[in-house]
C-alpha cells in the first residue's frame, strides 16, 4: 500500500506551488494549484503559491527570493509538462514533483511518446506527421481519423474526422500553415484510464460521456463525463491495462504521478497518451484512483513532494 510519511519531511518543509502558466490550460493550472497549496498547508507544510508568466527571470526571482526546499509542478500544458520548466528548476538545482525533463518532453511529443511505446511492445494506433497545409487540403487517410497537435494536453485542439462529416476547420488552433500536426487512426471503444505513482499502477477507471468524444469539456466541466472505477472489465483485461499503463510509465522514464489513457476496441488495449502531469481539479481521474486504494487528496499530494527531485 502507498503512504505518504505522518510528518513532512525536515529536508521538504518549504514548498512553492507553481500554477497558471501561459498554456491553453493555464485555468485548469490554477485550480490544480490552489487545491494543492490547501493540502500542503493543512499538512503542515510551508507553502506558498506562484502563478507563473512568461516573465521567466520574475519566476527566477520569486523562486530565489522565497528559497523553496521542493516545487509542486502544477502546471499543465506547453512549457509547464513539456521539460522547459523542469529544465529550468534542474539549473536551479531545486526537486520537483512528477517527471524530469526528457520524460516530460518525450510524453508530450505525442509522435516521440508512440515510438517510445512501440519499442516496449504497446500496442499504438498507425499515425501520420503532416502540415496544417495538408490537412487542410483533404483526407490524409481512410477515415475515421483524428487530427491533434503533437505537444498539446487535455485534448486541446483534437478534431475527429468520421464519414460523412465535412472536414474540420483548423483555424482555432493558432498554427501556421507549415506548423505539424498529427493525423491518428481513430480507435473506436471504450475509454479507460490508469494512474501510476512511482511502480504501481492504482486502478483502471473507465469514462463515458454524451459528447462527441472526451474532450476538454468532458474531462473539466461538472457532469462532463462519467468516471465508472473500478472500470467493469474482465480480470485479464483490467490486469492488462494496469500492466500497459506501467510499462508506458516506465519506458518513457516517467517519476512521481502519470496517468495513461487507452482505448479498448474488442480484446486488447491501444495507449492514446500518457500525461505526465495530471490535473488535480474535483472531476480529475487521479485523485479520485488515490481515493480508491485508500489515499486522501492530501495524502496524494505529500506523497508526490515527498519523491520530489530534479536531474543533474
Amino acid at each position: 500500500m502507498i503512504r505518504p510519511s505522518t510528518n513532512p519531511p525536515s529536508a521538504y518543509r518549504r514548498v512553492a506551488v507553481l500554477c497558471g502558466g501561459f498554456s491553453k490550460e493555464r485555468e485548469i493550472s490554477l485550480v490544480s494549484g490552489h487545491a494543492a497549496l490547501r493540502a500542503l498547508t493543512a499538512k503542515g507544510f510551508a507553502a506558498t503559491l506562484i502563478d507563473v508568466t512568461r516573465d521567466i527571470s520574475a519566476l527566477v526571482a520569486a523562486l530565489t527570493t522565497s528559497r523553496p526546499d521542493v516545487v509542486f509542478n502544477a502546471l499543465h500544458g506547453r512549457f509547464g509538462e513539456d521539460g522547459c520548466i523542469q529544465g529550468l528548476l534542474d539549473m536551479i538545482g531545486i526537486p520537483y514533483t512528477n517527471s524530469g525533463r526528457l520524460a516530460s518532453a518525450a510524453a508530450m511529443d505525442k509522435p516521440m511518446a508512440k515510438r517510445l511505446f512501440a519499442t516496449a511492445g504497446i500496442p499504438v494506433a498507425e499515425e501520420r506527421v503532416i502540415t496544417c497545409a495538408e490537412a487542410a487540403q483533404g483526407d490524409v487517410m481512410p477515415r475515421p481519423y483524428v487530427l491533434k497537435p503533437v505537444n498539446e494536453g487535455s485534448s486541446v485542439g483534437v478534431k475527429i474526422v468520421r464519414a460523412g462529416d465535412n472536414h474540420p476547420p483548423l483555424d482555432d488552433l493558432g498554427l501556421a500553415p507549415n506548423d505539424l500536426i498529427m493525423a491518428e487512426r481513430f480507435i473506436p471503444g471504450r475509454e479507460v484510464t490508469v494512474a501510476v505513482m512511482g511502480d504501481a499502477a492504482l486502478a483502471v477507471t473507465e469514462i463515458t460521456t454524451g459528447r462527441d468524444f472526451y474532450d476538454y469539456e468532458a474531462k473539466y466541466a461538472v457532469g462532463g463525463s462519467t468516471h465508472i472505477l473500478p472500470a467493469p472489465l474482465e480480470p485479464v483485461l483490467y490486469a492488462r491495462a494496469l500492466e500497459l499503463s506501467l510499462a508506458a510509465h516506465r519506458v518513457l522514464g516517467c517519476r512521481g504521478v502519470s496517468r495513461a489513457d487507452l482505448r479498448l476496441d474488442g480484446k486488447d488495449f491501444t495507449m492514446l497518451e500518457v500525461n505526465t502531469q495530471p490535473g488535480l481539479t474535483p472531476t480529475s481521474l487521479v485523485p479520485e484512483q488515490a481515493a480508491h486504494i485508500g489515499l486522501t487528496f492530501a495524502d496524494l499530494i505529500v506523497w508526490m513532494v515527498e519523491h520530489a527531485k530534479c536531474d543533474a
